[in-house]
């Protein structure tokens, strides 16, 4: 039985934690992360786990203890944004090599410089590659969701890989909507009890994790983790199949809204999805066949999949909340013109760049990308396969080959 609830989506993810009850969590205050470790803390406190709490004097640190729990057999949380995870950086790629089952919320926020609190996805996306799973959310609903799927996944022989679960800073974080939680034991039920492969703390089984790992072997460790990222695939599909029974919400690798029919159509990830459904019911309403397709795991990303559910459009846009800075578009529309390569007659793709630094984006912000969509599917040319949405300049900043 689900519990209605109000909550804001720091305290949604902070009652999955709560609910999941990990062994340990090592935690760093950052805006606006702050309030989830926090809100776990006063948890801890008051006896509603049996989570061993280490305050850390950094975000290296946080992720340090956190992978030293990990090793030693602990189901193991931390959670951070933006600088945060920049900090934690070498510690990253450490926990994903060792295949450590770790779960961390990230609450997207702009790196720095210059100095920004608010909203973007560069401090994910900056991560992208890091061998980290990366789960992204369009709501608190969602952000709690992928939260209790998360350990599963994690923690699966198959998988054996550190999962970050996200959600967008202030939008999402801070705002308080209504939504569905778990009763405890159902939660506690559907992640099961964690059993760790070869724990240090097994003294009678000794191993030794992390050490140096030169030429001979190097290659395959790290094919070995490029498997296991395939791996968490049918994984992932998985889980969120038995999620689904138990609460009736259904996850894929992506949501596709109105899209069977669409000729034009955006693929976005993150609380803009929700927006784009409004720009998108107010066009169908005018007769205009448009669609979306939510990205939902961005790592491993669902190439295949992704290039299976477009390939009947006549042109895409992708939406980016980052900038690569490789003078050709965002992380996501790489990504996603990479996988429609191979498509025959396939869409034309162009890239919008928004919300940057928080800036706001609107239904007509999103319309007017749907706007230049029609014209590319008339036409069939792309005259700007690069635009910044929302900036400063008459019509918009336009990056042109």
């Amino acid at each position: 039985m689900s519990i209605r609830v109000g909550k804001t989506g720091n305290e949604a993810v902070a009652e999955a934690m709560r609910q999941i009850n990990p062994d340990v969590v090592a935690a760093y205050p950052i805006t606006p992360q702050t309030e989830i470790v926090q809100i776990f803390s006063s948890f801890v406190a008051n006896g509603k786990v049996d989570t061993e709490f280490v305050t850390v004097e950094s975000e290296h640190s946080a992720m340090s203890a956190t992978v030293g729990a990990a090793s030693a057999g602990a189901r193991s949380m931390t959670a951070t944004s933006a600088n945060g995870l920049a900090f934690m950086w070498e510690i990253v790629y450490i926990a994903a090599g060792m295949r450590l089952p770790i779960v961390m919320p990230v609450v997207n926020r702009a790196l720095s410089g210059p100095l920004n609190i608010h909203c973007d996805h560069s401090d994910t996306m900056g991560a992208r590659d890091s061998g980290w799973i990366q789960l992204f959310s369009e709501n608190a609903q969602e952000a709690y969701d992928n939260a209790v799927q998360a350990p599963r996944i994690a923690e699966n022989p198959d998988v054996k890989l550190p999962v970050m679960v996200t959600m967008d800073g202030f939008i999402i974080s801070h705002a308080m909507e209504v939504m569905e939680i778990l009763e405890d034991e159902k939660v506690r039920e559907f992640i099961g009890k964690y059993v760790p492969e070869n724990p240090l703390l097994d003294v009678d089984n000794p191993v030794t994790l992390g050490p140096v790992d030169l030429q001979d072997w190097n290659f395959e460790h790290k094919r070995q983790q490029a498997e296991a990222m395939r791996n968490a695939k049918p994984v992932i599909l998985d889980v969120a199949s038995e999620y689904a029974k138990l609460t009736g919400r259904k996850y894929g690798l992506f949501e596709e809204y109105k899209l069977d029919d669409a000729d034009i159509a955006i693929v976005v990830l993150g609380s803009t999805a929700g927006t784009a459904k409004v720009a998108v019911d107010q066009l169908r309403a005018k007769g205009v066949r448009a669609g979306m397709l939510k990205i939902r795991v961005f790592r491993p990303f669902p190439a295949e999949e992704i290039a299976d559910a477009l390939k009947h459009v006549k042109a895409v846009a992708v939406m980016d909340r980052s900038d690569s800075f490789n003078a050709v578009g965002g992380p996501v529309f790489v990504d996603v013109r990479s996988a429609l390569y191979d498509v025959d007659n396939g869409p034309k793709i162009v890239n919008y760049i928004y919300g940057i630094g928080g800036r706001d984006v609107t239904p007509d912000h999103v319309k007017t990308a749907y706007a230049d969509l029609a014209k590319i599917a008339e036409t069939g040319q792309v005259e700007n396969p690069l635009t910044y949405l929302g900036i400063r300049e008459e019509g918009g900043c336009t990056w042109r080959l």
